[in-house]
């Protein structure tokens, strides 16, 4: 029997919210409807006006809290509700820790089917200030004013934001300088509408470890007025700087990144480390965001993954090898297999400058690459993956099992795609022990998980 929504355009209703969506949004029944509103939080009874009616759902805009939650606080950025980079500035971190457990708690159950107690999550010593990555759009806004920030919530209009409170001070130093030098020299913005204009996207990555700044500049064009001057600037205006890199990317898309640098200042890389290990990072290097929690992340893979010396790993979507060379420490072999050549290149220079050579990295499909090297001989004990957001490739969970390693260690950033990966697994022979979140984005929606699945006897 079809439902007919209980909720019009332009209601206000009143509602109990009872959990979080998977973006962050408060979640409540009215009259056995679900409906979302953005900045609600479970605990909470609040007024909300329907601003949009689906067939199985309603979204709201929060009007008034009635009732609100303990974990309920005051945002610290003053561009918060315009702003949609972050979605829980609102919750206290305790309150984000637990919130973010029961998410990843709802779908290891309900869509992995799985009778397994999710662990607390490993929150940051400093939940601000820890983004070393920066990329946010530059445009004109209706006023003919210059904004480079972030996208105001589920649109392209960009928020101005001089202060960004989750990233490196260096990231907003950068993000200024920028700013001057456009408005100082007549520099035109991107239009993504018209085509025109030059600067699409600031770009900075900071090395914590080794204090290394990059600036990037994304343009349109090959050709930039006032380069020099903007070097200068930069120079003068962000202690660090070591590198200022122009990518140009003249297509009509929304990918950030064209695949053409141009070196304007100083080096093509900088430096960071994970533990001991030292990595270069280049404009278009993936490396996580978050350092120190990083670190936390591949300290408890490497727990999970109970190296004695004598094992073999396989690391399935290996990336730039960070994970394979954690583990590679201590490893008898390990092997990192990655489609993106750019990232396997990166990832052998990686493993050559930290001196480790039980690591190998080959360029292909996984679900081709894993029997292949079970052909040459090669048993793998434990098998990593750390797969995109909309998780492992079944033909890729199908290698896995086939070489039936002792265990598997699982990283992902979506709870619902580990769950189901999860879910897999268990049907093919294997049984997962541990779930382990780490946060590794405070003030987001996000949480990264690293699971531990073992061979069943």
């Amino acid at each position: 029997m079809k439902m007919i929504a209980p909720v019009k355009k332009g209601d206000i209703i009143t509602l109990d919210i009872t959990g979080l969506g998977s973006s962050g949004e408060g979640v409540g029944k009215y009259e056995g409807f679900t409906v979302f509103v953005p900045g609600a939080l479970p605990k909470e009874r609040v007024k909300a006006s329907i601003s949009l009616v689906k067939k199985n759902y309603a979204t709201g805009i929060l009007s008034e809290v009635l009732e609100a939650s303990e974990d309920r606080i005051e945002p610290l950025c003053p561009i918060y509700k315009q702003c949609g980079g972050c979605q829980l500035q609102h919750l206290s971190y305790q309150g984000q820790l637990e919130v973010k457990r029961e998410q990843v708690q709802a779908a290891i159950s309900r869509i992995g089917h799985l009778d397994l107690e999710v662990m607390p999550v490993l929150g940051c010593a400093n939940p601000l200030n820890y983004r070393n990555k920066m990329q946010f759009p530059a445009s004109l806004n209706a006023e003919g004013k210059l904004d480079i920030g972030c996208y105001a919530i589920s649109t392209h209009s960009v928020i101005d934001t001089p202060n960004c409170l989750i990233q490196k001070e260096a990231n907003n130093q950068v993000l200024n300088v920028v700013r001057q030098w456009m408005e100082q020299y007549h520099i035109s913005a991107y239009d993504e509408k018209t085509g025109k204009g030059l600067v699409r996207h600031v770009m900075s990555r900071v090395g914590v470890h080794s204090g290394e700044i990059m600036a990037v500049l994304v343009t349109s064009a090959y050709e930039i007025p006032k380069r020099k001057e903007l070097c200068d600037m930069l120079v003068a205006g962000v202690p660090g700087l070591v590198s200022v890199i122009q990518n140009i990317n003249k297509k009509p898309t929304n990918i950030i990144m064209g695949l053409k640098n141009k070196v304007l200042y100083g080096k093509s890389t900088i430096k960071d480390s994970l533990g001991e290990l030292n990595f270069n990072i280049s404009a278009l290097s993936f490396f996580q965001v978050n350092s120190e929690q990083a670190e936390v992340l591949y300290d408890k893979a490497l727990e999970y993954a109970a190296l004695t010396g004598k094992e073999t790993v396989v690391d399935v979507y290996c990336g730039t090898g960070t994970i394979s060379l954690y583990m590679a420490r201590q490893a008898k072999k390990a092997y990192g297999i990655e489609i993106v050549a750019p990232a396997i290149e990166d990832a052998k220079i990686n493993a050559q400058e930290n001196g480790l050579k039980n690591a190998e990295f080959i360029c292909g499909d996984a679900a081709v690459e894993l029997p292949k090297l079970l052909k040459t001989g090669v048993q793998p004990d434990v098998i990593m993956v750390d797969p995109p957001r909309a998780g492992c490739e079944e033909k890729v969970l199908e290698a896995c099992v086939s070489v039936e390693p002792e265990r598997i260690v699982y990283v992902s950033c979506n709870p619902a795609s580990l769950a189901r990966d999860l879910a897999y697994l268990e049907a093919h022979g294997y049984k997962t022990l541990k779930v382990q979140p780490v946060d590794m984005f405070p003030m987001t929606h996000h949480v990264e998980n690293v699971a531990l699945i073992v061979k069943n006897k």
